[in-house]
């Protein structure tokens, strides 16, 4: 699998309604909940050294 260019990469954040929660998609898959904003930005930046969605246990 070919990695995304720095500029071609896509990080989403989207607000949990209703709560004080982050949800974070980074653009390999893996997914992160946080209510720390920096924490989340953290996490997302630090790719590759996060799980991704096939290294996640079930």
């Amino acid at each position: 699998m070919r990695r995304p260019s720095p500029s071609s990469a896509v990080f989403r954040i989207r607000w949990l309604p209703g709560t004080d929660v982050l949800l974070g998609t980074c653009h390999c898959g893996a997914e992160h909940e946080s209510q720390d904003p920096v924490e989340m930005w953290d996490w997302m930046l630090a790719h590759p050294d996060h799980l991704t969605p096939k290294d996640t246990p079930r």
